[in-house]
């Protein structure tokens, strides 16, 4: 990762660790943004803007200070400039100063490294799968959870962080938890929240994009 990551802020997106991440990039100084990117080593930062970022988007407004760097996997330049591209979560990260050297927004960061988990946090890994597993997945008629066990825990929990329907400040409190094992626990709490609701509300509501 160079010295300097670039930062790419929206209002409703957040980038998990090793998810899959479709952009479309059409404003000049995002278009500069990736074709230095693509000229070096394909990072991008993702970072959530704070509310009230609607009074300054052209500036440079507030953003929260955990992100997460992806490495762009596809590009397609269209012929007016604009690019379809797609990240790959690869870290999350801590702004610790920008650079307003550039159009867009720079940033020096903190790499934040998930640590090791003990037997401790790995059973609770676990537990929170089984109960992600029962609140997500349909169950067939043998009775058996329909849910790809290919899938690591870490990456399990966070493609649903990213991918299912969710605010994005809970995204971003998801991303922000320092360890696995208590994502992956406020994610059952969120949910479990989430369903009791519908439930109260009369249901008829998905989680699912």
């Amino acid at each position: 990762m160079s010295d300097l990551l670039p930062l790419f802020p929206l209002p409703n997106v957040v980038l998990f660790p090793n998810v899959f991440l479709p952009l479309h990039i059409f404003e000049p100084r995002y278009r500069e943004m990736v074709a230095d990117a693509l000229s070096s080593d394909r990072m991008i930062g993702m970072v959530l803007l704070r509310p009230g970022w609607d009074r300054d988007y052209e500036g440079r407004p507030p953003v929260y200070p955990i992100g997460c760097s992806g490495v762009i996997t596809h590009v397609d330049r269209l012929q007016d400039g604009r690019y379809n591209l797609v990240l790959r979560g690869v870290e999350r990260f801590r702004v610790l100063r920008e650079d307003h050297a550039k159009p867009y927004r720079r940033a020096a960061i903190e790499p934040l490294v998930e640590p090791t988990l003990d037997r401790r946090g790995r059973d609770g890994l676990r537990t929170c799968r089984a109960k992600l597993e029962s609140l997500l997945t349909p169950v067939d008629r043998a009775g058996d959870v329909k849910m790809p066990s290919t899938m690591t825990d870490e990456d399990l929990v966070h493609a649903l962080a990213q991918y299912l329907d969710l605010e994005p400040l809970e995204k971003q409190a998801l991303l922000e938890q320092a360890s696995l094992d208590a994502r992956a626990q406020s994610l059952v709490e969120l949910l479990e929240m989430k369903m009791l609701a519908m439930k109260t509300a009369g249901g008829g509501s998905t989680l699912a994009h």
